[in-house]
């Protein structure tokens, strides 16, 4: 597969958007920034929302909505341990006026437990968000993420999965029946069966958190995801860099890229072939034409 390099020198870029303008949303994490790739590499920054903003997705009101993990600790290559940051305390989800770059806050917390580490998200046609909190690490521990669904106007969260080691990329099937969840450290893709917008069945096992897709073999991590028109599950592939294509009967298929931190995979087009791939460490994001199509989202500006 040929692919070009879209745009260079972004701060560990990732949460790819395409617009209907040709343009790219993406979240530079070490930057703290949301910011607009446009084509010929120049990089526009929309808005400065500090800490680690993570995934973005646009919704019903035409707005970007940001997963913030709170923030990383970056040293002066540009690396991250993934421990928190001085002064972290906590995650949260933000609103993003694309126009005037103006943010707010929307949730920090779920019954009264903050957010450890917002990561990714996608909205369902009816105007809600799927979100995950990665979690977050720590010199002598881990704090657990989960799986959350909340709406845009900040009226309604509420936590769907808790517990889980490593919850990252999160998507939609395209008939919205089925919730897909890449699980970073176990390199696992987890699918969840939805009984309605914001309720999923129950596992059916206190072990397991839904129905396993598929699990990596080796040493292989997984990041962010989208989802093809024919069902196929994109995910970022972390180590064997390069986007993972899994069917859900769990046969899969490696797509590589040049950056071993390969976070996330985008689609767009007239014909939903274009696909804008994230690739962290080099802070660079290539275009390709993809052999598939990609669902088109919800919603998209």
């Amino acid at each position: 597969m040929d692919i070009e390099l879209f745009a260079e020198g972004v701060a560990f870029p990732e949460g790819p958007v395409v617009m209907n303008d040709g343009s790219v949303l993406v979240v530079e994490i070490r930057g703290g920034t949301l910011s607009r790739l446009l084509p010929g590499g120049k990089i526009e920054v929309v808005a400065k929302l500090g800490g680690g903003p993570n995934g973005a997705a646009i919704g019903p009101d035409g707005a970007a909505y940001v997963c913030n993990n709170g923030g990383f600790q970056w040293d002066e290559n540009g690396n991250s341990n993934g421990f928190p940051p001085p002064g972290y305390t906590g995650g949260s989800i933000q609103r993003v006026d694309l126009r005037s770059g103006a943010f707010t806050t929307l949730y920090t917390e779920c019954d009264g437990e903050r957010l450890v580490g917002p990561n990714d998200l996608v909205f369902d046609s009816h105007g809600g968000m799927y979100f995950s909190d990665h979690g977050k690490g720590t010199p002598d521990a881990h704090l657990y993420g989960g799986l959350y669904y909340c709406l845009p106007d900040g009226s309604k969260i509420v936590r769907l999965r808790r517990r889980l080691l490593s919850p990252n990329g999160v998507g939609l099937s395209p008939d919205e029946r089925v919730l897909y969840m890449a699980d970073t450290y176990t390199g696992r893709l987890w699918a969840f069966d939805i009984l309605s917008p914001g309720k999923i069945a129950p596992s059916g096992s206190p072990w397991a958190a839904g129905r396993v897709v598929c699990t990596l073999p080796g040493y292989q991590l997984l990041d962010s995801l989208a989802v093809e028109a024919g069902g196929k599950i994109c995910v970022a592939t972390i180590f064997n860099g390069g986007v993972t294509a899994f069917d859900p009967d769990g046969t899969t298929e490696h797509f590589p890229f040049p950056d071993m931190v390969t976070t996330n995979i985008a689609f767009g087009g007239a014909d939903m072939r274009d696909a804008y791939v994230t690739c962290s460490s080099t802070g660079k994001v290539y275009k390709c034409r993809w052999p598939r199509p990609g669902l088109k989202l919800a919603f998209n500006a």
